[in-house]
Parts: structure tokens; C-alpha cells; sequence
């Protein structure tokens, strides 16, 4: 009785404190198809204005691909009314700090200002969209920036390379083949005219979205919305190609040798459906279930216990229009990469054929309730979630409802999930090597 008692006030708390997370929102449309979306939120005298725009790596052609995230550089250069290289000076000098990140699918800028500023931040988002100015000098410095970046973070950073090998592999049609930085060759042999014209048919109002969130007046706020971003064009509508790829019917095998490093490590990556599915949140608790934290499945079997691997590790790369499931190991001293491949396919048989525990279950459960608290903790986690909801999922709300499809998620879900998508025929198996290592 006193365990039933103590389980019910738990429950009591979780409930409350979800709820006191539901986030609050209004949304409209200006004429020129811009959405908008308003979340006040009185706790911290600071104002967020952002737009995402739905345009990325995707959306680039075969031969010109990086341009998505190189536009996510371009677009601080400067405006019509923002000489270049006053960009940051002017949000600094106001007490903001700003930043950009590019995905596959969308691109997303955004300010942070004290709450008095909210003009400032609007007109500048404004100003971006409607006065960009795209010049051979701009773009001449961002192509050495982002080369700089691009040897940082990939070409020099160990595994840097990992998830461009898994997607180049596991994608023949898609655009999700290529990595989002793209290739510096094709930047190169980009013309201005060609910048100028992807400028202009991607970053439009209606293909965006402006949230504004924090302390602000909403009828004010409306109002200068409206003169800033209501006068500008409406772009022609934007014809998106399909591209569905084949089944994966039998294991493909790949290697991939890196100078960086010095241990190998073996990779299996599965094909998986659309985020916006039932089975993507699915794989998401799997993924939770098989390797997060040192109390996870694998990390357990074969870190802790079998003392066979530095580290094994499983992450859903969830996107738009399908996804992957990867799981990875690093081997400890000889241990041969099959052997860690095979303890993981065993744990994986296991999902599939038998239920785990109600009290796993319950765990799984847990970790995404807290997951949930903490994505909209802060301002700008909730500035960027309303955003990605509109533009990706088409379901604002789902800010405040996406949990209750991970709590009515059951253990017979997870077992038929693993059993449809994590087959050993349906899969690229990665031979990630150091450079003088062939693996064993």
C-alpha cells in the first residue's frame, strides 16, 4: 500500500509538471503566405525572433551541392541597409547574441535580445529576407570560411566523416546522399548568378516561417510584423521533387579508411521511415532502450560487462522524408568489430522476439518525459520547436501532444518496430579503419 501511495504522488508530480510545461501559442498568416507565430512568455526580460526557412541540402542539385548551409553563412554578410560586417556589431552592441544551423531539410536563423529590442530583431530578420546583398566578395570570403569549417569539423576531426559514408550508402536517389556541408569543388565552380538565383527561390515568406517568443506585446508585436514583413514579394510556389528509394533487400557492405584515427569502428545503419511516423518515435525509444547511458542494453553487455568495446552507441538520425538507425562500436585491444556486431545483432533478436519489461518500458517512458521538459525549457528551445513543428511536422501543437505518442507507445510496438526495420538483410554494415588498418 505505502509503494502504491508513493507510486501514485510520483505519477501526481510528473503530471503537474508536464503540464505546467504546455506552451501557449498563436499563429497566423500574413498575405504573402509568411506564418507567423506568437509565444509569450514573461519569465526572463528577453525576446527571441527567428525564422526558419524550408530549404536545405536536400533541395540543392547534384552539382552544386552545400549550397543550403553556405547560405546559412552568406546571409550575415549584409543588407541594403546593413553594411557588411556590421551584422554582429549590432547585435552584440544591443546585448543579443545570434546564430544559424542547417539540416537536410530546413535552415534557421534566429536573435536573442533584452525584451526592448523586439523591433530591432524583426527588422533585421527583415532585413535579411527582403535586402540581402549577394556579391562576388561575399561570396568569395564565405567559400574560405567554409572551407576553414569544413576541415575542422570533418576532413580533420576524427570519424568526422561518418555520417556523410552512411548516407552516401545508404541513399541512391534521395538528396540525402550528400553531406550538408557539401563538396567545396562544386562551391568553387559556382557562378554569382547561380547564388543569386538559389536566393531567390528559396528564402521567401511563404516558404517560412517567423516565431517571435518571450516578453513582448502581442499587439504590438503584430503591428511590426506586418510593417516589416508584410510589403515584401511573395515568391513563385515551390515544385519539390519526390524521390523514393528502393528497398534494401541485402546487406551492403562498405569501408571507409580515415587518417585520423587510430581505432576502427563498425557501423550498422538501417533505412528507416519519415519522423513524422509512429515508428520513427518507435526507434527513438529503441535507440534509448539498446545505448543511452551507461545503463543502456549494449553499453552494459558489452562495455561493463564483457569489457569487449570503448564504446557502443545507437542514435536515430530522424528527417523529413525518411531517417536512419545507427548503431556503432569501437573494439577494446583485439577485439575483433564482428564480435561487437554480433553481441548487438543478438540484443537485437532479443527486441524482436521477446517483450521487454514492464519496468523498462516504464524507464523508456521516463527518459522521454524528462526529454520533453527539457526541450522546452528555455525560450529558445521553444522558439525553435514551434518553428520545426510548422515547417516539418505541418502540426504546431505537437509541442504539447507529440509526448502523448511516446506514452501510448507499448512493449508489443517495440517488438514488431525491431522486427520490421532492423533486419540484418536491410542494412549497411560500415567498415569504419584507421588508414594503414584493413580491419580483421
Amino acid at each position: 500500500m505505502k509503494n502504491t501511495i508513493m507510486a501514485l504522488g510520483s505519477a501526481l508530480l510528473l503530471s503537474g509538471t508536464v503540464t505546467a510545461q504546455k506552451v501557449a501559442f498563436e499563429e497566423f498568416d500574413l498575405d504573402n503566405g509568411m506564418h507567423v507565430i506568437l509565444h509569450n512568455d514573461n519569465s526572463a526580460p528577453v525576446v527571441i525572433t527567428s525564422v526558419m526557412y524550408h530549404v536545405g541540402a536536400k533541395d540543392e542539385n547534384p552539382d552544386r551541392t552545400g549550397f543550403a548551409h553556405f547560405f546559412e553563412h552568406l546571409l550575415f554578410e549584409g543588407t541594403k541597409n546593413i553594411e557588411r560586417g556590421q551584422w554582429m556589431k549590432i547585435v552584440t552592441s544591443n546585448g543579443g547574441t545570434n546564430n544559424a544551423n542547417t539540416t537536410d531539410d530546413r535552415t534557421y536563423y534566429f536573435e536573442v535580445f533584452p525584451s526592448n529590442s523586439l523591433e530591432l530583431g524583426l527588422w533585421m530578420e527583415s532585413e535579411r529576407l527582403m535586402h540581402p546583398v549577394i556579391n562576388q566578395i561575399g561570396v568569395d570570403t564565405q567559400n574560405e570560411v567554409v572551407k576553414e569549417e569544413k576541415r575542422l569539423r570533418v576532413d580533420n576531426q576524427p570519424y568526422g566523416n561518418l555520417l556523410a559514408e552512411v548516407k552516401k550508402n545508404m541513399f541512391k536517389k534521395h538528396p540525402y546522399r550528400w553531406a550538408t556541408i557539401g563538396s567545396m569543388e562544386h562551391l568553387d565552380a559556382a557562378k554569382l548568378e547561380e547564388f543569386q538565383a538559389f536566393n531567390k527561390k528559396f528564402y521567401i515568406p511563404n516558404n517560412s516561417v517567423l516565431v517571435v517568443a518571450g516578453q513582448f506585446d502581442p499587439a504590438q508585436a503584430k503591428t511590426w510584423i506586418k510593417q516589416y514583413f508584410g510589403s515584401i514579394p511573395k515568391g513563385p510556389a515551390i515544385t519539390r521533387q519526390t524521390f523514393n528509394e528502393d528497398p534494401i533487400n541485402q546487406t551492403i557492405k562498405a569501408t571507409y579508411t580515415d587518417p585520423n584515427i587510430q581505432v576502427p569502428m563498425v557501423v550498422a545503419a538501417y533505412r528507416t521511415p519519415s519522423m513524422k511516423t509512429r515508428d520513427a518515435r518507435v526507434l527513438d525509444m529503441i535507440s534509448t532502450y539498446l545505448t543511452d547511458g551507461k545503463s543502456s542494453k549494449l553499453y552494459k553487455k558489452i562495455v561493463d560487462e564483457k569489457k569487449m568495446a570503448l564504446q557502443v552507441g545507437a542514435f536515430s538520425f530522424s528527417q523529413e522524408d525518411y531517417g536512419m538507425y545507427i548503431i556503432y562500436g569501437m573494439p577494446l585491444g583485439q577485439t575483433p568489430t564482428a564480435d561487437i556486431l554480433k553481441e548487438c545483432d543478438d540484443e537485437i533478436v532479443k527486441l524482436q522476439t521477446e517483450l521487454i519489461s514492464d519496468k523498462d518500458l516504464q524507464k523508456l517512458k521516463n527518459k522521454f518525459e524528462n526529454q520533453y521538459v527539457n526541450s522546452n525549457a528555455s525560450v529558445e528551445g521553444i522558439a525553435e520547436n514551434l518553428a520545426s513543428y510548422y515547417l516539418l511536422y505541418g502540426d504546431v501543437n505537437l509541442i504539447n501532444t507529440e509526448i502523448d505518442i511516446y506514452r501510448s507507445i507499448t512493449r508489443e510496438e517495440i517488438r514488431d518496430v525491431a522486427k520490421k526495420y532492423l533486419n540484418s538483410n536491410q542494412r549497411l554494415l560500415l567498415d569504419y579503419v584507421p588508414a594503414k588498418d584493413k580491419q580483421n
